[in-house]
């Protein structure tokens, strides 16, 4: 399974989502990536996304920032956006996707109603996300208010370990619900 998080410039949130998912899930056969829906190409990693994962030990020199593609529909299995907008842009951009497509905190949020609700099916991690993404539009209507994980691009050092916490609280979510 290959999950891909999106935000707009690809350098500060989706990377952070890209290196900390293995971390959490440490499954081999669920691999990352992430991509920006609009802004920049080719550009390293924002310096303070990089001294956070730095502190944990993650070197992200190797990283270069993409941008959003319209294979995504057969390349990611689930994509993990940290704005509505992002969502949208990924209808726009490739609408096949859509329906594996989630606000970080709200594919949270589902995990764990499909957990409490028993609607989480399988043995492996895999299987258990992809129960959570069948699911999905039976579940939205019952989700609380969609939650974004603000850009901290251009902001000082505590709006980047801000979104680093929401970003941490909701993969620890996932990783429990689908333990």
């Amino acid at each position: 399974m290959n999950v891909l998080f999106v935000c707009t410039g690809n350098v500060c949130r989706s990377p952070m989502g890209e290196y900390l998912l293995p971390r959490y899930f440490n499954d081999p056969s669920i691999t990352t990536d992430s991509a920006g829906t609009r802004g920049l190409f080719d550009h390293p990693i924002d310096p303070s996304s990089a001294k956070i994962l730095s502190e944990l030990g993650i070197d992200t020199t190797d990283f270069r920032s993409k941008r959003v593609t319209p294979q995504l529909d057969t390349a990611a299995d689930l994509i993990l956006c940290f704005e509505i907008e992002q969502r949208q842009d990924i209808a726009t951009i490739a609408p096949l996707a859509s329906r594996k497509t989630f606000l970080l905190p709200d594919f949270a949020n589902m995990c764990v109603y499909c957990a409490k609700e028993g609607y989480i099916e399988g043995s492996t991690r895999q299987e258990k996300l992809e129960s959570v993404i069948d699911n999905a539009s039976l579940i939205r209507p019952m989700l609380p208010a969609p939650m974004v994980i603000p850009d901290p691009h251009r902001r000082e050092f505590a709006a980047f370990q801000k979104a680093y916490e929401q970003i941490c609280q909701a993969l620890r979510i996932i990783t429990d619900a689908t333990a």
